[in-house]
């Protein structure tokens, strides 16, 4: 299979944190700004900042790892989530997810679905709808 055009590049960097507000006024300072937010609950709130080219999923975690190291996930940005599904799939890996899920962030939301590579990192493979 041509991988090529499937795969466009770092979609985000998941981010959980106990205090999002702390950690979105943190970022603030070196260039990051608010693209898109959600905030239906404490325990329901995403903020993605974006600086150039990065962009970093920051979610409220009621325990967050808070050590060295403590990324979430990498998230890569791809042009089919089905094709990708498949074609990832085809390498033996196992989604985290039962199936590709959507959820309704940006203004039309995302799919993705998610493995584990292999230092044990979560690995989300992103298509934002348009």
């Amino acid at each position: 299979m041509d991988t090529a055009n499937l795969f466009t590049g770092l979609s985000h960097i998941g981010l959980p944190t106990a205090d999002v507000e702390k950690t979105v006024k943190f970022y603030e300072q070196f260039g990051f700004r608010i693209r898109w937010s959600q905030h239906s609950s404490p325990e329901s709130h995403t903020v993605f900042m974006e600086c150039g080219s990065c962009v970093m999923e920051i979610y409220y975690s009621e325990t967050p790892a808070g050590v060295n190291g403590a990324v979430d996930h990498v998230a890569i940005d791809v042009s089919d989530i089905e094709a990708v599904y498949e074609y990832v799939t085809s390498l033996g890996y196992h989604s985290l997810e039962e199936a590709v899920t959507f959820l309704p962030f940006y203004e039309k939301g995302v799919r993705f679905f998610t493995i584990l590579g292999p230092n044990h990192e979560k690995v989300e493979f992103s298509q934002r709808l348009c």
